[in-house]
């Protein structure tokens, strides 16, 4: 049996536990896959441990994308290049990071490369986004609170033409051909959208819908949830985890039928 995770805090919604034994289970391994609640304080402490009972891998969520980077045997480039690592493989007692985020955003925001996208946010999950676009000859918007993440976030596509815009100034990003949204539950709940050219990502999937995804649907805009990069970034951290190959596109749609079903439980 392989023993893997996922650790993050609070931890009790996640849907990654129910994604992965059912990918697992198509494959035909045996696989233990926990929930695990893990903060900031808490996570070196639970990173030792974890190597000590031979894990196989840890996917990570908030708040530990950025925390595990320093405990890491080895990160690699893309990974450290956006500061942001959601995949640990232990490999011969060492942990290995990826960003298998980073993956994800590559494949779903392929239709959008040479365009103008906005991006709300300048975390681990933005930084995997614009990590994404770079080289693609992207427009970037981003949307932040402070200027304190300005440096990261042009760390994460240093190619990439990035503007920086004030989190108040909404309305000036709604001509972007898609606006992202990376931030915690209720961050974006006063937003105002009465027009917009935009299509919209929303990156939770919990809750859902949220207000913002409801205004962009009342507008009959295009809607990427969050469902779709939760199994999207699943995909290529079962990969790694099972050490199988397997049709992705077959794969994709089984597990997006199991999120689904999860999360309208």
């Amino acid at each position: 049996m392989i023993k893997l995770g996922v650790a993050g805090s609070p931890i009790s919604h996640s849907l990654s536990p129910v994604i992965h034994l059912a990918a697992y289970k198509e494959l035909k391994i045996d696989a233990e896959f926990d929930a695990l609640e893990v903060n900031e304080n808490t996570f070196r402490d639970f990173y030792q441990d974890a190597k000590k009972k031979n894990f196989r891998g840890l996917a990570l969520t908030m708040p530990l994308k950025e925390v595990c980077i320093d405990y890491l045997d080895l990160v690699e480039p893309v990974a450290r290049q956006i500061t942001s690592v959601n995949t640990i493989v232990f490999k011969s007692g060492g942990g290995n990071g990826f960003s298998t985020d980073l993956l994800a955003f590559k494949n779903l925001l392929s239709p959008y490369f040479g365009k103008e996208i906005a991006i709300l946010g300048a975390g681990g999950t933005a930084r995997a986004a614009l990590g994404a676009l770079k080289g693609t000859n992207t427009k970037v918007k981003i949307l932040t609170r402070s200027s304190s993440r300005h440096s990261k976030m042009i760390e994460s596509a240093s190619d990439t033409d990035i503007a920086f815009v004030d989190w108040n100034d909404f309305s000036s990003i709604q001509n972007s051909n898609l606006i992202i949204s990376t931030t915690p539950k209720g961050s974006t709940d006063n937003f105002v959208v009465n027009e917009s050219n935009a299509d919209l990502f929303e990156v939770l999937y919990h809750p859902w819908p949220t207000k913002l995804v409801e205004n962009y649907q009342r507008l009959g805009k295009q809607v990427i949830g969050g469902l779709s990069l939760l199994v999207e970034q699943a995909l290529f951290q079962i990969q790694k985890f099972s050490e199988e190959d397997f049709d992705f596109d077959v794969m994709r749609t089984k597990l997006l039928k199991v999120a689904e079903q999860a999360a309208n439980k």
